[in-house]
């Protein structure tokens, strides 16, 4: 199994990145699909989820900003991330459960994928 999460990089507030995150090993479209976040210093934090129907999930921080999405045919995952802000900064990792839960300890989901960092700075 594998989730490899990539597109982080250093961006100026108000700008945008888009996250993909390529799984294998696993029946991708029978998976929730989450993106969860840890900023340096600080605890993790579940950013964003979604299902194949597709039911959504988002934290409050990033509603209106965040769009989850994913491709079943590519077995792909994506974060676009617009109006970014300096607390954004973080390593941002993907995850996969079969069912809908909020949570930020990695043992509780599934899978769990290596981060991609995302740095917000003028």
């Amino acid at each position: 199994v594998q989730l490899q999460a990539s597109g982080g990089g250093l961006v100026q507030p108000g700008g945008s990145l888009r996250l993909s995150c390529a799984a294998s090993g696993f029946t991708f479209s029978s998976y929730w699909m989450y993106w969860v976040r840890q900023a340096p210093g600080k605890e993790r934090e579940l950013v964003a989820g979604i299902t194949l129907s597709p039911s959504i999930y988002y934290s409050d921080s990033v509603k209106g900003r965040f769009t989850i999405s994913r491709d079943n045919a590519e077995n792909t995952v994506y974060l676009q991330m617009d109006s970014l802000k300096p607390e954004d900064t973080a390593n941002y990792y993907c995850a996969a459960r079969t069912a809908f839960l909020i949570a930020t300890m990695p043992r509780k989901y599934d899978f769990w994928g290596q981060g991609t960092l995302v740095t917000v700075s003028s």
